[in-house]
């Protein structure tokens, strides 16, 4: 099995079209056409994981975090992500990293956080926008139901727990073949009409390619009508944060207390009490202070995110009851998430589970 062909599995899961623009996903060090010999799953890619990969005949890392965030002037060893890519380079290892892609799955890294705190009825937080597209073509009536089976097959049509979603008017569409053409229907130099039906299909933006392969595939016109438009609906199936909810209301402190097991930390940094209970939960792996707005805007009674700085805490006004338990204690679950991804896609395959602890903040 080749690395693509492992990494193939990571972003059906997790699209990298839908990675936030900052970041930088995908195969970072390594060729995408070599064999695998096994795979390791860490947070992060430190020396350290390297040479664990090492001692158990891994050759690609799977990695949340990306080593390589920003470009690099030079590759001497000065620095520990010069170090990490020299150490992988010459050990022949792979680094593949996907980060915002897997914050941005329904599935993903916030879905995970709702599972381990016991909430339910998840929802994205801040859809991402521009997300969803609609394809519009034109086919003669009797190749309309193959076109539609072939867009379909393609990954159109899928709108939320439905699928084979389609828009469909007849009417008559007309053209004159000109020098150089070779019409299926109606002749060469004379206008033709022909009865056709009007197709039209939503479709996931990352999905693109292969819905107009399908389209291209099953239309018998030498050239194809179409059209594309991107929608400004909103997506609820991908994006950044989740809410959930609790089955039971929990009394603040006990959700605190909840939140500190949870996230197995001796420290939870939090915003004054409001004396309510806590029912619905908004929670924003990471550095996530940037969605105190949205979780407000749900009408969440508490928020769980990372890397909250002194004046993020006064944005709770009392409405809501802010918890930061840490960056890397948010995002820990994350390569249990992967492994378990693969395992299920790749069985009898060296999927493993990288031990070393890669968090940078020490408590006393």
């Amino acid at each position: 099995m080749t690395i693509k062909q492992i990494t193939d599995h990571i972003e059906a899961f997790a699209p990298l079209p839908y990675a936030e623009d900052f970041d930088n996903v995908g195969l970072l060090v390594g060729n995408a056409h070599a064999d695998c010999t096994g795979v390791l799953v860490s947070l992060d890619t430190l020396e350290a994981v390297v040479d664990e990969a090492i001692e158990k005949a891994c050759n690609l890392i799977v990695s949340f975090h990306p080593i390589i965030f920003s470009g690099l002037k030079k590759i001497t060893g000065k620095t520990y992500v010069e170090r990490v890519v020299l150490k992988a380079i010459r050990n022949d290892i792979a680094i593949y990293a996907i980060h915002t892609a897997l914050d941005n799955s329904f599935e993903g890294v916030n879905a995970r956080i709702c599972d381990v705190l016991g909430l339910s009825n998840k929802k994205v937080l801040i859809p991402q926008k521009a997300t969803i597209k609609k394809l519009t073509t034109f086919v003669p009536v009797e190749h309309a139901e193959k076109l539609r089976q072939a867009l379909f097959e393609a990954g159109a049509g899928n709108i939320g727990n439905y699928s084979h979603c389609s828009f469909n008017l007849e009417g008559d569409g007309t053209f004159k073949g000109e020098e150089g053409a070779d019409p299926v229907y109606g002749k060469k130099g004379e206008v033709h009409t022909e009865k056709e039906v009007m197709v039209g299909v939503t479709y996931a933006r990352h999905t693109e390619s292969q819905v107009l392969q399908g389209l291209f595939k099953a239309h018998p016109y030498e050239e194809v009508a179409y059209e594309i438009h991107t929608l400004e609906n909103t997506n609820q199936h991908i994006g950044i944060g989740m809410t959930g909810t609790f089955e039971a209301p929990m009394e603040e402190t006990t959700f605190l207390d909840h939140v500190k097991s949870v996230f197995k930390t001796g420290c939870v940094r939090h915003s004054a009490l409001r004396g309510k209970p806590v029912k619905k939960v908004a929670v924003l792996g990471g550095s996530g202070a940037f969605g105190i707005g949205n979780a407000l805007a749900a009408g969440a009674d508490a928020y769980i995110t990372g890397d909250l700085k002194y004046h993020d805490f006064y944005k709770a006004e009392g409405k809501i009851l802010l918890a930061d338990p840490g960056h890397f204690e948010t995002e820990q679950y994350t390569k249990e998430l992967l492994v378990e991804h693969l395992r299920k896609k790749i069985p009898n395959f060296a999927i493993v589970l990288s031990v070393c602890n890669t968090n940078p903040v020490k408590y006393l």
